[in-house]
Order: C-alpha cells, then structure tokens, then sequence
C-alpha cells in the first residue's frame, strides 16, 4: 500500500514538544510557521460574512464558481502574462490539492519526477502517492540554491515525465531568474517533460521579479500546469483556497479527479477568494514590505554569529541558515539540531533534512519582529555554548 510506506514527519515530533513545553509554561518562540502571522484583510472576511448571511453555503460546481474562475483567469493574463480560459482553472482546496490533482492526472506507475532539492517535503510524497519516482537534483548554497542546467540534463531519463518548480521556493526563498526558467523551458519542450509550476509565493518577492514558465510561448505553455492560491499572498491558510491553470484536456482530467475526491473547495471561501483577487495592491504591498523588513533583520543576526552562512532569499518568508560547523559530535545532524535549539534556546525550527538541504535549519520569518530578535539571539547564544 502506497499510503503505508509514508515516513512519518520528522517535524512531528518537534511540533508536539514545542507545544508541550508551552503548556508547561515554557516561554517558546516558533519560527517554524510556513504561514503568514498578518490577519486575513477586512474585505476579505466581510465577503465570506456576506456568504453565510445570503446562504451561499451549498455545493458548487466541482472546478469552482464562475466568478472566481472569471477572476483568476483574469488575474493571470493582467499579473503573469499567462493567457487562459476559465474553463481551464480549477479552484482546490489549498494549492497542495492543486499541486496532487495534476501529478494524478499525468503521471503513470514508474514515472520519474524532478525534485530540485532543498525542496518542499510534501512533493516527494505526493509523487510517490501518484505511483511516481522522485528524481533529485541537488543545489548549492553558494549557488543561491538555484538548479545548474548540466545537472538538470543529466536528471532527464526515459521515464521522465515531469518537473516540479517552486520559484519563489519553499524552504529556501530562492527566486529563479529569467534565464534560469528559458532554459528549463527548453529542456521539458526539448525532452517532452510536463511542467508543474508553484508559483503560492509570487508576491512576495524582494528585488527580484517574478516569472511565470507558462508566459514563455505557447510551447511550454500547452505543458504547464500553474498553481497559486491565496494563502500566502492574502494570509488566507485557513481558508483553503488554491488554484490550477492547464492545458484544457488536463484540467478537465484534474476537474474529473478531483470530483471523485472532495468535489468543490470550500463555497463560502471561494466568495473571499473573489474580494481577496480584487484588493487593492497596497494591501498585499504592506505586507510585502514587512516581510523584507524581517528578512534584512534576520539576516544581519544570522551573519554575526561565528560560522553561519546564509544566502539572501529572494522571496517567500524562509531563510536556510548552514550550521553545519556546529554539527558532528555530541549534535550529530540537523535533526539534532533542531531538538537541541528548542531545549536549550526555546526556539522551535524545522530540521533542513525535513527538504534534503542537509545541514540547514530553516526559520520563518513570518513571526514579529520581537520574536524574530529575541529567536535568533537564543539561537546564537545556544550555539555559542557548542562552540565552548
């Protein structure tokens, strides 16, 4: 059975004492979180208000409500210069369904899928669900965890069926650049490769500039599945609003499949996810900006400390410091590591092996500012201690 062989989270075990040690009192900061600390906008919630109280509370149709396909089929062509009909958009619940949905849908028993790692844990997993073998291709810190073309050709088998993109990436906050995402293009038209493009963070980005693969020409674009979503861009996690836009025989296929899942997202939510589209930037600016702000604080923090490195994200809410110099010995990986900064400096992270970026933990900058200051100070006096 495929669900049977899913390792357990090494997160999981983490989580749980972090919460137990808070019920005891213990003074706790998280900077696991992948999900935004702002509260949903105003508008937003006022729209899913509106939806309880007029009684839009029944099924929809499976690929979503008119509006809101209408809207993101919009939003694409003005945001990301990718042309779509909103009859190839269909609205999940959460851009994870999204991301399950098209990996069901092209993938066969044996396939191969590539990773480029540090990556989110949840692909591996989703292809291995879909009957799929992920294929791996490791980046470099030093190389702004951004893939290296040579290592991408040589990733490409007869059984490769398609590429996972994450840019910018969840954990590393790695933006690719333009030319970086031409080149991959080439490789899946060259190879016959599907393109599944997670684009969750797009907005928030920090001097870079965000490139859609399937903006690129009608070429790349008829092997492009795009997923977005609200949760990140308009701090909606709980929602659970998430999106794909594909090719028209591919999204009737994830339309068909996810009928036979969960049928629709959620109704009163697909209404916020309307007003949410509507919003006027400078809402998501503001958010956009603090996010920076904690970046650069994070960063000047991390840098003082003897022996840590750690590469300027170019988006996301991620940084993946290396603490490898205080690894070996009495801490023997990054697992350890984890559970030792939350024992002795009280501050909850995510061991970097969690993503294959060995050596790595990766913190969230989505807390306050307080709490970003107060966390990496624990951090560096906790290591300091190793040091001694």
């Amino acid at each position: 059975m495929r669900a049977g062989q899913l390792p357990p989270s090494p997160t999981l075990g983490i989580a749980a004492k972090a919460q137990a040690m808070r019920a005891a009192g213990v003074d706790v900061i998280s900077l696991a979180a992948g999900e935004p600390d702002f509260p949903t906008p105003e508008a937003v919630c006022q729209a899913g208000i509106a939806a309880i109280q007029s009684g839009f509370t029944k099924y929809t149709p499976t690929p979503g409500i008119p509006e809101l396909r209408a809207a993101i089929s919009e939003k694409l062509k003005r945001e990301n210069q990718v042309n779509v009909l909103p009859e190839q958009v269909i609205v999940s619940s959460g851009a994870k369904q999204s991301v399950f949905n098209a990996l069901n849908v092209l993938l066969n028993e044996g396939d191969e899928v590539i990773l480029i790692a540090p990556y989110w844990m949840t692909y591996a997993e989703q292809v291995r669900l879909a009957g799929a073998i992920p294929a791996v291709v490791r980046t470099l810190a030093a190389d702004g965890f951004v893939p290296q073309m040579d290592q991408l050709r040589e990733a490409i088998t007869g059984r490769t069926r398609a590429i996972i993109l994450n840019s910018p990436c969840n954990p590393t906050g790695a933006v690719f650049s333009r030319q970086t995402i031409k080149e991959i293009a080439v490789l899946a038209i060259r190879h016959d490769l599907w393109v599944i493009s997670d684009e969750i963070y797009e907005k928030l980005i920090y001097g870079e500039t965000h490139v859609s693969i399937a903006s690129l020409g009608t070429e790349i674009a008829d092997r492009t599945v795009t997923v977005n979503g609200c949760s990140k861009t308009f701090a909606m996690t709980g929602w659970r609003i998430g999106y794909a836009a594909a090719p028209l025989p591919v999204a009737k296929a994830m339309s068909n499949f996810q009928d036979q899942v969960t049928s629709n997202a959620n109704s009163i939510a697909q209404k916020a996810a309307v007003a949410a589209l509507a919003l006027e930037p400078g809402v998501v600016e503001s958010m956009r900006a603090e996010y920076e702000t904690r970046r650069d604080l994070v960063l000047r923090q991390l840098r003082a400390i003897p022996n840590v490195t750690a590469p300027t994200p170019g988006g996301a809410f991620y940084v993946m410091p290396d603490l490898s110099a205080y690894l070996g010995g009495r801490i023997s990986d990054d697992c350890a590591m984890a559970e030792y900064l939350l024992e002795e400096a009280r501050v909850a992270t995510v061991p970097g092996s969690v993503f294959e970026g060995l050596g790595h933990v990766r913190l969230s900058y989505a807390a306050s500012r307080e709490n970003l200051q107060n966390g990496i100070q624990r951090i560096a006096e906790a290591l300091e201690k190793l040091r001694a």
